[in-house]
């Protein structure tokens, strides 16, 4: 079933690390495929579009929501195990993170399952995320296996 009306879209902004924890914590274990990816230089943007899985529906039936993430003020992206020419092959966000360079500046990871990733040096963090509408039901729920430690 989609529905563009049941529940309000989220629209967020990260101006810095803790902002981007919550932007990565609603992006954990979206769907991304390399045609959904563009790194604009001239524009110093990067962006992509997610299937998110919508964690805020608690114990209701499971969905996913389309999502857009940009990144503003990129100088440099870089990718490791993202195979351009699979455009339609599936990767599964674990997390975004943020390491500190020379503040305000450093590098943005997009972390995904397999070791893949992807680097965006960054002047200082700038990044939008919004959901763009259909919402679907997904007949599963992610999960993880917990490592003994």
């Amino acid at each position: 079933m989609v529905s563009t009306n049941d529940v309000e879209h989220l629209k967020l902004v990260a101006l810095d690390q803790d902002d981007l924890a919550i932007i990565s914590a609603h992006l954990q274990d979206a769907v991304v495929r390399p045609r959904d990816l563009a790194y604009l230089p001239e524009d110093r943007r990067f962006a992509l579009v997610a299937r998110r899985f919508d964690w805020t529906c608690g114990e209701a039936e499971p969905r996913r929501r389309l999502a857009g993430l940009h990144f503003e003020r990129v100088t440099r992206c870089r990718s490791k195990g993202v195979d351009r020419d699979r455009a339609d092959a599936p990767l599964s966000l674990l997390a975004v993170t943020f390491e500190v360079r020379d503040a305000p500046s450093g590098v943005a990871t997009l972390c995904f399952s397999g070791g893949a990733s992807i680097e965006l040096e960054l002047e200082c963090i700038e990044v939008q995320m919004k959901d763009l509408g259909p919402v679907w039901a997904t007949a599963k729920r992610p999960s993880h296996a917990l490592e003994n430690t």
